[in-house]
């Protein structure tokens, strides 16, 4: 895997001092770069569900309409390389003005002056939907906002019902599930060939931090300057060290999934081969997708350790870059994507959460007839921000550390003193 390093602060120093990182970027107009006229700002979108691919556009194509001298232009990227791709545009100039990317990797980049700070330009309306735990998950040391967090990722159970009955067991049901009563259903599903659980975790890092803040996991002392301590504690594996038991002691997860994506152990969820299955609320879409005719399932609720039901908060974030030659315009842009409508209709296509309260209510209030929404919409509950989103060497640690060494933990290969081991000194080996 390609290593996801972050720009040095002296490389940041140095293009900022030439000019680059601010009078760069791919905002065109008829006046030759004077945003008094007319502008077109690029926005680089991260949506691949057809659903939301789709609602982009609407999106786009409905302010295009009604703003005839701010025009966007949609170009498409991806999750799986957004990071070295910024990279290279903000080293090149050609960064895109309005930037689709998650409130975990864009810190780094506001740490080098590469993100424009746009609470200025945001109306009290977007301020006032989201909560204080969200904004400050885009919000530096020194008070600038350089994202508006738009979608929100859970990690949840769906549930085979069908599976549940035949094993006699009742759908768990309330405010919130443990680890221990997951494990418990697990081995009572696992049986005659079948798995109580699979869940893909091929890139393991996102989900084990996300969670562990439900066993008080925190992992990073992070700094007002972005750099941090770690410290690799039981709270930290709590959520790992279930897993290991569940796939090689009790035996009620396939392992095998563990090498999986997602997508790739869904067919085995659909086919009754896993009662449960686990990932990313936006699996949602593609079991509705996917499913056969008839496909009894559920969300079960939120997966609580001994703090409770807690999940890092790892918005969905639009910035603007420094590079921008319009960024109040942009600005303007990401306030209009910010508001209800457009967040619901979003949050519908990606089965995610959005991070405004009317959107919110705005979900809840169009999918009243879907029942599986509710329990999606309740484990954004108990997001919170976690110290690993604003360390600045978190995505370099995630790829060339921390996945690896879950990949082995997961494989069987290495003991969890072990896996602490390589947490820790992967992250000091990166000063």
């Amino acid at each position: 895997m390609k290593p996801k390093a972050l720009l040095g602060i002296g490389a940041a120093a140095a293009l900022l001092l030439s000019g680059c990182a601010l009078g760069g970027g791919e905002s065109t107009d008829d006046s030759g770069g004077s945003t008094e006229g007319p502008v077109t700002l690029t926005f680089q979108s991260l949506a691949y569900q057809d659903s939301t691919v789709a609602a982009t556009k609407e999106i786009v194509d409905a302010w295009n309409k009604d703003n005839p001298d701010i025009q966007i232009k949609l170009t498409q990227g991806t999750w799986d390389n957004v990071h070295d791709q910024l990279v290279t545009q903000f080293q090149g100039g050609t960064a895109p003005d309005i930037i689709h990317d998650e409130s975990s990797d864009i810190m780094g980049f506001a740490e080098q002056g590469y993100l424009a700070d746009i609470g200025q330009y945001l109306s009290q309306d977007v301020k006032d939907a989201v909560s204080k735990d969200v904004w400050d998950t885009v919000t530096t040391a020194d008070g600038k906002v350089v994202a508006a967090p738009t979608l929100l990722q859970t990690y949840v159970a769906f549930a085979n019902v069908d599976a549940f009955k035949a094993a006699g067991i009742e759908v768990p049901t309330g405010d919130q599930l443990s680890w221990d009563d997951l494990q418990a259903a697990a081995k009572k599903l696992a049986t005659g060939g079948k798995f109580g659980v699979g869940w893909g975790l091929k890139q393991p890092t996102a989900a084990i931090m996300n969670t562990a803040l439900g066993f008080d996991g925190t992992f990073f002392d992070t700094k007002d300057d972005g750099s941090a301590t770690i410290d690799v504690g039981d709270g930290e594996v709590a959520v790992p060290e279930k897993i290991h038991a569940m796939a090689y002691q009790d035996k009620s997860l396939d392992p095998v999934t563990l090498t999986q994506s997602g997508t790739d152990v869904l067919p085995g969820f659909l086919s009754g081969k896993y009662g449960m299955y686990i990932g990313g609320n936006f699996l949602a879409q593609q079991i509705t997708e996917a499913a056969q005719p008839g496909f009894n399932w559920t969300v079960l609720p939120p997966l609580a350790g001994s703090a409770g039901p807690v999940q890092a908060a790892n918005p969905q974030t639009m910035s603007v870059s420094a590079q921008s030659k319009a960024p109040e315009q942009a600005a303007k842009f990401i306030d209009y994507f910010m508001n209800a409508e457009n967040q619901a209709k979003l949050a519908q296509g990606d089965w995610l959460i959005p991070a405004s309260a009317p959107a919110r209510d705005a979900v809840a209030e169009q999918t009243k007839d879907t029942p599986v929404w509710e329990p999606i919409l309740k484990t954004g509950d108990d997001l919170a921000g976690a110290p690993f989103q604003k360390a600045k060497n978190y995505p370099q640690w995630k790829d060339q550390y921390a996945t690896p060494a879950l990949q082995q933990y997961f494989a069987n290969s290495i003991s969890v003193d072990d896996l602490k081991k390589q947490l820790t000194d992967g992250w000091q080996s990166l000063g």
